[in-house]
């Protein structure tokens, strides 16, 4: 598979930040063919208008957010549109929906559109509204058509979508009037009002005869419009990602139990969303303790690991992600090594420069010299030391050591790896430690369970 150079950039700048990249993931992606394979009988399912809840269980470093990025992209790939949230106790508090509804419809992206879709979903629709119009043989350039474009936009939303709030509506003929104006000033903003901010002006809000803002209340309801809105714009559906959800053990009692009754109820109303895959993904204690989903149990009941002997079905509604091994993260430097490499060489000095072609050539050989197959499994098994070859929390500090590594010998002639990796030997930190033991402050003593309640 070849990546243009930005991506190729993009990748190795986001595993020196120690993060994941959004973009080309299938280049190093090794070793989950199939928990991918699941994942894709899901987004078929979907495809044909299916409404499911999918969770990545696994510890620290096991990949949930790689898997679960590079299901994005391969929904993306299909003809999806997603949205990959991260739970966070700052600013995303899940008992809230409408909190949850603005974090999603924030992060809507297409294959076409990376972030902030929904006013591309919109257009789109629209214009196949007016194309549908237009092969019934109404007139574009009619004083009527506009009008007829509008009744239309109702017609298809209520017939395809019931129990749609009356200001779902009206916003949207709103910001088709007018974009139609050239006022796209106030058309963006009740843009924005739709996708959940509660920044918009009421004398904005007041041309589409809407007060307040998008409740929790109703949140479940517009995300439901959006959703069949997608659709008519010609998309199979839509995915969204909730990653780290484990962040929500480390909330107040109160709030975790509220925002776990959200998840249950997100669980038994995702069969009524046709063509919508939530996913989440967390830790076993997230999953297994009574802080978590076991501590409620229709929630615990519904979506239970069920494991004979270490096996584990993958069609269960959560999927064990296994962690990684030394042969794996071996099998994905060298990937990475290579990738690096055919850059480099794809993208040689200008006329000018200080090194001549040869001289280039020489440097190549040298970084493929001295960060070698040999090399990479010794810095595999530093890395690995102490976990008895279950590397668990550490791939991401392994991965930005390979790349500081190959950036390293790149920038200096004299600089050897393996000298440098005999002088300091390699441990990951005390924190790494700490979440590979998977221990979590607790703030209170109880572990009685939670009681079902509606939180929004």
């Amino acid at each position: 598979m070849s990546l243009p150079r930005r991506d190729i950039k993009h990748i190795f700048q986001k595993l020196r930040d120690g993060l994941v990249p959004e973009r080309g993931l299938d280049t190093f992606a090794t070793g989950i063919e199939k928990d991918r394979a699941e994942l894709h009988r899901q987004l078929e399912l979907v495809a044909d208008g299916e409404g499911l809840t999918k969770f990545l269980r696994g510890g620290y470093g096991c990949g949930k957010t790689f898997v679960s990025r590079l299901t994005v992209l391969d929904a993306q790939d299909r003809g999806f549109a997603t949205s990959f949230v991260v739970v966070s106790d700052n600013d995303l508090h899940f008992h809230r929906f409408d909190d949850v509804y603005r974090k999603v419809i924030s992060e809507l992206s297409t294959s076409t559109c990376p972030r902030g879709a929904l006013g591309d979903i919109i257009d789109r629709w629209i214009g196949k509204v007016e194309d549908a119009l237009i092969d019934a043989g109404a007139d574009e350039d009619a004083e009527d058509f506009d009008a007829k474009v509008r009744a239309r936009i109702e017609e298809e939303l209520l017939s395809r979508a019931s129990g749609l709030p009356d200001d779902f509506v009206r916003v949207i003929q709103t910001i088709f009037e007018l974009k139609q104006k050239g006022d796209l000033s106030n058309a963006g903003a009740l843009l924005s009002w739709l996708a959940g901010s509660g920044n918009v002006a009421a004398s904005a809000k007041r041309l589409a005869a809407v007060k307040g803002d998008i409740t929790s209340k109703v949140a479940m309801s517009y995300l439901h419009g959006i959703l069949v809105m997608t659709k008519m714009a010609g998309y199979k559906g839509m995915v969204i990602v909730i990653d780290e959800a484990e962040t929500i053990l480390r909330m107040r009692k109160d709030v975790r139990a509220k925002s776990m009754n959200g998840i249950r109820q997100i669980c038994d109303m995702s069969g009524s969303y046709h063509g919508l895959l939530w996913m989440f993904t967390g830790t076993k204690e997230f999953f297994d303790s009574r802080r978590g989903v076991a501590g409620l149990e229709p929630l615990h009941d519904r979506i239970k690991f069920i494991e004979n002997g270490g096996f584990s079905s993958r069609r269960q509604p959560q999927l064990n992600l296994s962690p990684f091994k030394e042969k794996r993260l071996y099998e994905v430097a060298l990937k990475l090594r290579d990738m690096y490499v055919k850059s480099l060489r794809q993208n040689p000095p200008a006329p000018g420069d200080a090194s001549t072609p040869e001289e280039w050539e020489a440097a190549l050989e040298r970084l493929t010299n001295l960060v070698s197959d040999e090399y990479i499994r010794m810095l595999v098994s530093y890395v690995t030391a102490g976990f008895k070859g279950d590397v668990g929390v550490v791939p991401r500090h392994f991965l930005r050591e390979l790349i500081v590594t190959l950036d390293s010998v790149e920038e200096y002639p004299d600089y050897d790896p393996t000298e440098q990796l005999m002088a300091k030997g390699y441990k990951p930190d005390a924190r790494a430690a700490a979440e590979a033991s998977g221990e979590l402050p607790n703030d209170d003593e109880d572990d009685s369970l939670m009681a079902p309640e509606a939180v929004w």
